[in-house]
């Protein structure tokens, strides 16, 4: 099979492409020669090798699946734009979603409910139970797959802690020693010793992520009743300590507005010293940024010493189109089955996957929280342990204790749009230095509890 046939759809082309095909129903796509069409999902933005792993996987597919056409479509969930792309109908069959986003598609029906194809696959009694939940309807049937797991994690430039004099092999581990290192690099390099993301509702994320980490929550749920916990001692020291790095040690750099794409890029750049963002974010940071390996290095994330303090973790769903037949349905659980999921839970293809992504010279090995139990989850790792081409030895400040640390969801109610009342919280406590975050937390916390009374 020719990687031609393998289309790299722009969403403006998805709708006019459905409406000329001919179908067995209304809502399968068929072409002319009888094979079953769908669009999957590809990161917008890749660079050329990664694009030719994801062709490569999609024509192994097709030959594993001879009735089945597979299409890519350029894709990246973003809170500023998902809504409307789900209500104008161009998402691609199969996408992703965040965990926060997967219960109230569930209950809208916006996705398909797939739960009997993905009942079938062998594994569907593996899979973690404390992340599969995240793609359960409330009768506890599997209508989203989860494909990636994630606790939070500081990530740090190795180049820049050494021309900081700091070492690179001992991280901070304590939010004191992060301010610490943060002036310090700012201070001897002229970079961002420290920087947050603040916009598109990842300023709100990572504040959450902090307020957990230093012992806080953001919200109280008894059954039906929802409660905000924004105004609380512990997100006041989260922005306290802020603005002490932002305005005392001027160790934050001159960017206020970033979002995930820009801070990733700009750490990948060697403009930022540190950051906090999922921990398996190697792989996006060298096939989408350009990362040198050599900069990169990865901790735990700091926690206060209180038995409360944790781990934000979250995640990725697959999820289908509710607009495409059961043929396509079942073709798209065989994507997600083969593309995502394969590579965790069967040997052959996590070495055809590992194999791929070595042979084009992508990530293999990035460690993330398991899908799946750990049993099946140290399989998979021995599998493809011949073919790990990553630094996994500048690891090992994450690794050693990935597992070990408490994780806890995110907010459950009414999720992105807290993210985004709490964005203004840390846009202001950063831009202006006369700000009162007593009176910032007031009113984010009036604000999030009437959003959540009303979900």
């Amino acid at each position: 099979m020719k990687s031609s046939r393998i289309r790299i759809l722009t969403t403006a082309l998805v709708v006019p492409f459905a409406l000329s095909a001919c179908g067995s129903s209304p809502e399968d796509q068929v072409g002319t020669d009888g094979k079953v069409v769908i669009t999957v999902a590809i990161d917008a933005g890749l660079e050329k090798a990664a694009v030719d792993a994801f062709t490569k996987r999609a024509e192994q597919f097709e030959q594993a699946n001879p009735t089945v056409d597979v299409r890519t479509q350029e894709y990246t969930w973003t809170a500023a734009t998902f809504t409307a792309q789900l209500a104008g109908g161009t998402v691609p069959d199969v996408f992703t979603v965040p965990f926060t986003d997967g219960r109230g598609l569930i209950e809208r029906k916006q996705i398909a409910d797939v739960s009997e194809q993905v009942a079938k696959l062998p594994y569907a009694g593996a899979l973690n139970p404390n992340v599969a939940k995240a793609g359960q309807a409330a009768d506890g049937k599997q209508w989203a797959v989860p494909i990636a797991a994630y606790g939070q994690a500081l990530h740090y430039n190795r180049t820049l802690f050494r021309q900081a004099g700091l070492d690179p092999d001992k991280p901070p581990t304590t939010w004191a020693e992060v301010r610490t290192a943060a002036k310090q690099i700012t201070e001897r390099t002229g970079q961002a010793g420290y920087a947050t993301m603040t916009q598109g509702n990842t300023g709100g994320w990572i504040l959450t992520t902090l307020d957990y980490a230093f012992g806080g929550r953001t919200e109280k749920v008894d059954g039906d009743k929802a409660e905000a916990t924004i105004d609380t001692p512990e997100m006041a020291e989260v922005l306290n300590t802020l603005r002490a790095m932002r305005w005392q040690d001027n160790s934050m750099g001159a960017n206020f507005l970033y979002d995930w794409a820009g801070i990733n890029q700009d750490f990948a750049a060697g403009r930022i010293g540190m950051y906090v963002s999922g921990g398996g974010n190697y792989g996006n940071l060298v096939t989408q940024n350009g990362l040198k390996p050599e900069d990169y290095g990865v901790a735990a994330l700091p926690l206060a010493d209180k038995p409360q303090a944790g781990v934000l973790g979250g995640g990725t769903l697959a999820v289908v189109s509710p607009k495409i037949g059961d043929r396509s349905k079942d073709a798209a659980v065989k994507w997600i089955d083969f593309y995502y999921m394969g590579k965790l839970t069967d040997e052959q293809a996590a070495v055809a996957d590992a194999k791929t992504l070595a042979e084009t010279k992508q990530p293999v090995g990035v460690p993330t929280l398991p899908v799946v139990d750990r049993a099946t989850y140290d399989k998979a790792q021995q599998w493809t342990k011949p073919y790990v081409n990553i630094p996994l030895a500048q690891m090992k400040p994450y690794t050693d204790k990935m597992f070990d640390q408490p994780l806890l969801t995110e907010p459950t109610r009414s999720t992105q749009d807290v993210y985004k009342i709490l964005d203004t919280t840390v846009q202001t406590v950063l831009t202006d230095q006369s700000a009162d975050v007593a009176a910032l937390l007031a009113k984010a916390d009036a604000d999030v509890q009437n959003q959540i009374g009303r979900s």
